[in-house]
């Protein structure tokens, strides 16, 4: 299950729509604190996430998921390409990190990899 969180609702529908397309089935959440409620956690097999979100950012949700061991493949994308946050992303394990607007096949050909993991 591929997992899309995400606050902006034409974001999540778009790429909820590209999984589709792809045949990944793909559940959205408008939190972070939406998604962990959820119990959805468990059966996720890549997470894309933006980085920066009302409440709980993307970074914070992956340090949650890091401190309870739950090793999801993360995706992040944002509109911000901050160098610190990539960095910062990816030294705590996520497989990749996007920048607004990326390039479709860009980011399935990043889920399926993550999925293969």
């Amino acid at each position: 299950m591929v997992v899309i969180v995400d606050d902006d609702e034409l974001i999540r529908g778009s790429l909820a729509g590209l999984m589709k397309a792809a045949g990944l089935p793909a559940l959205t959440f408008a939190s972070a604190d939406e998604f962990l409620i959820s119990g959805e956690a468990e059966r996720t097999a890549c997470l894309i996430s933006d980085i920066r979100m009302p409440g709980m950012s993307g970074l914070e949700l992956q340090a949650k998921l890091n401190e309870t061991h739950r090793e999801i493949p993360i995706i992040f994308i944002t509109a911000h390409g901050d160098e610190k946050f990539r960095l910062r992303a990816l030294r705590a394990g996520a497989v990749e990190f996007l920048t607004k607007p990326f390039d479709d096949e860009a980011l399935l050909d990043s889920v399926r990899a993550a999925l293969e993991m």
